[in-house]
């Protein structure tokens, strides 16, 4: 079954909106400034996502949207949009192939009860060199917010960069950050990665 895109997967959360919270979404929207009015009154939950990526692109209308829904009071859907969203932010490699679930989650998320990330966090903060995209990814998958984006990437080097993202935001992400966090460093980091997976 083919992944679903991140425009599915906000038209998914947006449908199963109450028509109450659907309305306190597209009102929420109109007061961020980005779009006109006649783009959002009397649409539907499919023309609202479309509408969140092509005003925000792909890669950053899901936390655009998890901001709005936390905004509205939306907490739990926001979660629900973070873990969906996470599931999508990368394509299976060829790493991924002896999980039946290629996602974030699943065999190689977990090992020995330890999230993967957990587990390699020594090689991950020695050896991450591409923190700036990983935290812009984090940014736009609402992992961490844009104070803690700012306070890390003040940070002189890649090494304390990691320490910090590990000491604070991914400790309160829990499973679903770090599930997140391995698919994105799957696509920035992934000769490591596939290296680190080789290990048992």
């Amino acid at each position: 079954m083919a992944p679903k895109t991140k425009r599915k997967v906000l038209a998914d959360m947006l449908e199963d909106l109450s028509k109450e919270d659907f309305d306190k979404f597209c009102r929420q929207l109109l007061d961020r400034g980005d779009v006109r009015r006649n783009k959002v009154e009397g649409k539907n939950y499919l023309d609202i996502a479309e509408l969140l990526v092509t005003t925000y692109t792909e890669s950053r209308a899901v936390g655009v949207a998890v901001e709005l829904l936390r905004e509205i009071g939306c907490n739990d859907d926001a979660e629900s949009l973070v873990e969906d969203a996470g599931r999508q932010s990368t394509k299976p490699g060829p790493s991924d192939t002896a999980s039946p679930s290629a996602g974030a989650s699943g065999a190689h998320a977990m090992a020995e009860g330890k999230h993967f990330v957990d587990k390699h966090r020594s090689q991950l903060i020695n050896r991450v060199c591409e923190t700036a995209s990983v935290l812009d990814a984090l940014l736009e998958n609402a992992v961490i917010q844009q104070g803690t984006y700012d306070e890390i990437l003040a940070i002189p080097t890649h090494r304390d960069r990691m320490r910090k993202l590990y000491s604070g935001p991914l400790n309160s992400a829990g499973d679903v950050g770090k599930d997140i966090l391995l698919n994105i460093l799957k696509e920035t980091e992934k000769y490591l990665i596939d290296e680190l997976m080789g290990k048992k």
